[in-house]
């Protein structure tokens, strides 16, 4: 028998946040639903020893990734112009040079910059996971019509609890115990 081939496996997967800034995260929609569920990725990706990697959209103009996700990450923002990651310096040769061919996205603005990440890690060969209660944008309708297009285009489309638990694979582990008392 076999398991569902596009089940995460964290041997192949990495989480990308998008853009979670200072100037902008104020003006998001459900923004306090949207950033609890992104620390509860974060802190559950790094139990699993998941790559992280984070950017940053023109941040002289929407200042520096909020203080909530810079606290909880070692790594630095890659900057960049471009709204979709696939501008962000060698971003995408990365993640081809560490085997990654799973990326899990969340972040900021669901229609804009992940939307376009998301299409050009498809067209790129990448299975991408995007956790639907980790990403917003200011309208609700765009959001909506984001998730429709992005599911369209052979976007997987879950949850943060789903993303974690499919990682683990197992229970009773070390490692579910902590992703547990995380997603409580």
């Amino acid at each position: 028998m076999k398991r569902y081939s596009k089940l995460l496996d964290r041997n192949k997967s990495a989480l990308l946040i998008i853009d979670v800034q200072e100037r902008i995260l104020g003006v998001m929609n459900n923004k306090e639903f949207f950033l609890e569920n992104i620390i509860k990725l974060i802190k559950g990706i790094k139990v699993l020893d998941v790559p992280i990697f984070l950017t940053e959209q023109y941040p002289k103009g929407l200042g520096e990734t909020i203080h909530e996700i810079k606290s909880e990450l070692e790594n630095t923002a890659i900057q960049k112009m471009s709204f979709s990651c696939f501008g962000a310096e060698n971003l995408f040769q990365e993640l081809i040079n560490k085997n990654i061919s799973q990326v899990i996205l969340c972040g900021i603005e669901s229609h804009v910059c992940v939307m376009q990440t998301a299409l050009d890690l498809i067209e790129n060969g990448f299975q991408v996971n995007l956790a639907a209660d980790a990403v917003t944008s200011r309208k609700i309708s765009d959001y909506q019509i984001a998730i429709e297009r992005m599911r369209a285009n052979g976007v997987e489309i879950t949850s943060t609890e789903s993303i974690l638990f499919e990682l683990l694979n197992v229970c009773g582990t070390e490692e579910f115990k902590s992703v547990s008392k995380i997603v409580k």
